[in-house]
Order: structure tokens, then sequence, then C-alpha cells
């Protein structure tokens, strides 16, 4: 990546004039704007119209930045250039949307999902579906489609088997918020270090240190939990594992892709090559275990040259659909390729927008600067960085939001203390991620709470690793416990 272009060299614009309240404009404004939004389209907000919330957002802040006799000229220069600086991550992005496509029609993820449904046992049933939930979730990179898919499933046989639905429905999203919080495939795990300066899988791993421990500490409760309940029924998956067995070639051999993939990333090989191969690897996967269903892609009933070629294409670039005997498995087996990134880049470029001009009038600097002033120390710049996150959870309403806005706000300020930028993206997810199905009215927990048919007031104890994990990133931080400086990041490149 060019220099000029990594986020970390981007400095905020400082402007005297600028006062707390005036730099406070742009975010109450789009803050109120977000939540009337969300209001009037519910989960369907996420489709296009906050984007264009954002922009809105970002003419209030033009205007202000304006009157504080900042030129327009100063502003597009710093849209420019925090788009500029988003490249990689969407091309991560658009690599993402390709091997996630040829995952599925290579039959990887639903090889993944049918072992991962085996471990299920009644006697320890809540315990089973984080586990469960959490393979899934990291095969697919979507909380959202884990809990409308297998999610729904557990929700069923929890209730044959006579346990809490509160409880069950914490268990699905604790697993379900941990594989979309390490899930390369996830778009929030995208976007947390594009927001912070560093790089995909190193973003990852660094996540490991508080996410392991927080995951950990989750299935114990659940195992404990699961000791002390009665069950009755039986958890009897045998259709859901029938109707993928007959979709596609299951096969154990198809887990060596993804082994390689692992291996590719522990050697520390760049995220895109990373991607690139997993996806090549993917798709001759795909040629070799399901010729009938690429053949089917490419409009022919047998697997030729072109059939093949388009088949492959068509998984790597649009949406993809594989069709099984049960209705709730059809959610799961289906994919948009490349083009199923395009709102999430849509998101970005108008977040990097909203972000530049902010930058430009010297809004950001000068909330961070109050921010800061009351909280000094490095404990409390991560305090501050957690605050904000659930603060924007609860208020805007939106995930991606919680990430973006305080990635921009804060990425100077850990900089200035020397911290390394993975310290920021590993709490942007430790805080904003996790927390966005917490909140009632967030576009996360309407949606989760509505697929699963179980409110957020009944499932918030349960969802353990959700709260926990901002609590496990601030003790970290109190500990000083795998606080990572630049000059260690330096001195390991």
């Amino acid at each position: 990546m060019n220099q000029d272009s990594d986020p970390k060299n981007q400095e905020i614009v400082e402007n005297r004039e600028l006062s707390i309240w005036e730099a406070m404009i742009p975010i109450i404004a789009l803050v109120a704007m977000l939540a009337f939004n969300v209001y009037m389209f519910g989960d369907d907000a996420l489709s296009g119209s906050n984007q264009f919330i954002l922009l809105l957002g970002a003419a209030v802040a033009a205007i202000v930045g304006l009157l504080n006799k900042t030129s327009f000229e100063t502003m597009m220069d710093e849209v420019a250039q925090n788009v500029k600086s988003t490249a990689g991550a969407i091309l991560i992005l658009l690599l993402v949307g390709a091997l996630a496509g040829t995952w599925l029609v290579s039959g990887i993820i639903p090889t993944m999902i049918y072992y991962g449904l085996q471990i299920l046992n009644p006697s320890i049933f809540l315990a089973a579906c984080v586990v469960i939930c959490a393979i899934i979730s990291v095969a697919t990179g979507s909380s959202w489609t884990t809990s409308a898919t297998v999610g729904i499933a557990l929700i069923g046989i929890a209730n044959a088997l006579d346990i809490s639905l509160g409880m069950t429905a914490g268990a699905i999203l604790s697993g379900a918020y941990f594989g979309d919080k390490l899930s390369p495939l996830s778009d929030t795990t995208n976007l947390a270090p594009a927001m912070a300066g560093t790089d995909l899988f190193t973003h990852i791993q660094y996540m490991l240190f508080t996410t392991v421990p927080t995951i950990t500490i989750t299935i114990i409760v659940f195992i404990i939990i699961g000791f002390n309940i009665e069950t009755s029924g039986t958890a009897d998956t045998s259709a859901i594992l029938n109707s993928i067995d007959d979709a596609f070639d299951i096969s154990p051999w198809l887990f060596i892709v993804p082994a390689l993939v692992i291996l590719l990333i522990v050697k520390k090989t760049p995220p895109l090559i990373a991607l690139l191969a997993g996806t090549l690897l993917g798709a001759i996967a795909a040629l070799i275990f399901q010729p009938e269903i690429i053949a089917k892609l490419g409009g022919s009933d047998t697997l030729s040259i072109q059939s093949g070629y388009m088949g492959i294409m068509n998984a790597i670039t649009v949406d993809t659909a594989i069709e099984t005997t049960n209705e709730n498995l059809n959610d799961l087996f289906a994919a948009s390729g490349m083009a199923g990134m395009l709102g999430t880049i849509w998101l970005i470029l108008c977040a990097m927008t909203f972000g530049g001009i902010m930058d430009a009038i010297g809004a950001l600097s000068r909330i961070s600067k109050f921010m800061l002033n009351l909280f000094d120390s490095t404990f409390g710049l991560f305090a501050s960085t957690v605050a904000t996150c659930i603060g924007l959870n609860a208020t805007a309403s939106d995930q991606y939001l919680a990430i973006v806005v305080p990635g921009k706000m804060y990425a100077k300020a850990y900089r200035d203390k020397g911290l390394a930028p993975e310290n920021l993206s590993r709490t942007l997810e430790d805080s904003g991620t996790v927390t966005s199905v917490l909140v009632p009215y967030n576009t996360c927990g309407a949606y989760q709470s509505g697929v699963l048919g179980v409110s957020v007031a009944d499932y918030f104890v349960y969802a353990i690793f959700n709260w926990l994990s901002p609590f496990m990133t601030l003790i970290f931080a109190a500990l000083r416990i795998k606080i990572r400086m630049l000059s260690e990041t330096s001195q390991s490149k």
C-alpha cells in the first residue's frame, strides 16, 4: 500500500475556531437523522438509506465548516484522502465476497455446518449452541445469517426440550457474534482495521487475546447452567443433516482448503494473496466435489469447460443459491459474491465522506481533545473508546457507525500515545460490534429479536459474550496485558 494512502498517516485537521458545541452539531444531526431513518425503514435502513443519511450528515458538517472559514476544496481534498486510504480494505472486501461464493458452491461451508451440527447433545445443549453458532458464523462471516437459519432451528429444538428461549437465544448470539467478530468474511472484521489503520489478519490475531478468554468463560457458564436445568425430549437434527447431505457431496477432504488458507495467514501472507488463494482453491474444490452444482450454475446439466467456467464465475461475482429439501437451510446456502459486498463498500465510501469533512473542519480533533481531557491516561483512552462505541450503538442505532466514527475519532490519539493501531481496532470490535445486539432499537437488536422470536430483555443477560467483551478489553487495558506499542509493531516488521 502506498504510504500516503495509509490511514495511520492521515492527520486530523486542526481548527482553532471550532468550539465543542459546533463540533458536535454534525454528530447530533447525524444521530437524529439516523434514528428517524431507522424508525421509518427498520432493518431495511441498511439497504441504502443510512448511506444517504451519512451524506446528509456530511452536508451539515460542510455547512459548519464553511461558516468557520474552511474552504470547500479543503474538505474535498480530505474526503479524497480518506477514500484513498480505504482502497486496500475495499479490495479485500471484494475478495471476501468471491471467497464466500466459491466456499459455498464447493461444499466447504456446508461441510463445516454438517459436522458442526453433530456436536449437538441434549445434556450440554446451551454450550453446544455457542459452539455450533460460532463455527457457522466463522464459516459464513455473518451473525445475521447464522441466527436466521441454524439459530431458528436451535430455538425450535430448545422449545421441544423445554429449555428457556432467553437462555438459548443468548447462547446463539454469543456464538454468532464470536464468528462475526473473528471471521475474515465478516464486514465488521474488515471495517474495524480499515478505520484504525491496521491490516485484517493482524487485527484478527490481536483480537484473539481478548476474544478467546471471553468465549471460554461464556462456554463454561453455559455448561454450568446446562448441568442445573432439566430437559425433556431429544435434539433431532437428522432432517437438517440429511438435507445438507442430499444437496452437497460432504467430505472431510474439503477441510484442506480452509486449513491451507489458515496456514497462509499464520505465515503472514498478505491478506489479498491469502484470500485470492482461498478463492481459487475453493473453485478447484468445487469442480472436483460439486460438478453437478457448478454445471447447473453455468446453465447446463453436464459439466463442460463452458458451464464450469460460467458456474465458477457466477459464484465469485453474483448471487448464488443452492436449494435443499429444507426451506430453513436455503437462506444459509446462499451467497452474493463480490456484488454482495457493494453495499458495505457503499457504506464505507459514504462514511469516509462524512469522516473526511469532519476531519477537514477540525470537528474530530476538537471532540477527541474534549474526550481525552476527560480521560487522560492510556486506560482512560481505552475506556473513552468503549464508551463512545456503546454510546453510538445506543444513539445512532447502527453497528457500523459504532465502528466508523470512533475509529476515525481516536486513530490519532492512539498514535500520539505510541499505541499500535490494532489496539484501537480490537477495542472497536470488543465494544462496537458485539454490543449492537443488546440495544432493542439498534438494527442488530431489532433484527435478532425479530428473527429468533425472543425479546432483547429476555436474552440480554444470557448474551454473555456480548456484554462481557467490553469488560474484558478494559481489564486488559487496566492491567496492561497485550497492549502493543508502535515501536513493537515496527520491530516485528
